[in-house]
């Protein structure tokens, strides 16, 4: 049976609003599988689960805050993503306090909000501009981190929360 884990940081249902409805319209097989979200640590990056667990459990790490920018698309046109500003500091320094005694190598990943995953949807140019035309937040607050779990083809459960202080 095929596993996935990884770090997730879910958008609150009142930010998420227009971000759900967008992805229940034009990419009803992801929002099945999974809420809004900014994905905090791939699976790749967290195989030494113990590890990474012991750093959630001793966070110091407050809030934080991530900036958003504008919609992409992405994979030839078949994805839409919300793209987050080049400075994002608090997420980069969230990441590396996590991934610190893990063995990873710490990647730079842009944080961003998948609108349509290319794996299960295709952007048109006529919906890419509609959903140009939304209305999404430019800053978003994060209070906690999920540990989430996937098997291979099923829903995202979520195994274990953190909170930031």
């Amino acid at each position: 049976m095929n596993k996935r884990k990884q770090l997730t940081l879910f958008i609150t249902e009142k930010h998420a609003e227009t971000i759900e409805d967008i992805r229940g319209k034009y990419n009803p097989a992801q929002y099945a599988l999974i809420k809004a979200h900014v994905t905090l640590c791939r699976e790749d990056e967290i195989e030494n689960i113990s590890t990474i667990i012991e750093s959630l459990e001793s966070l110091s790490h407050k809030s934080i805050i991530i900036n958003f920018d504008k919609i992409v698309g992405f994979s030839n046109g078949k994805g839409v993503l919300i793209s987050a500003t080049k400075i994002n500091t608090e997420y980069h320094e969230l990441r590396e306090e996590i991934l610190k005694n893990a063995n990873a190598k710490i990647k730079f990943h842009e944080p961003h909000i998948t609108l349509m995953h290319p794996r299960n949807s295709t952007c048109t140019d006529e919906i890419f501009e509609k959903i140009k035309k939304c209305s999404f937040p430019f800053a978003l607050s994060f209070e906690k981190i999920s540990l989430i779990e996937q098997i291979l083809g099923q829903p995202w459960k979520i195994l274990s929360e953190y909170y930031l202080s």
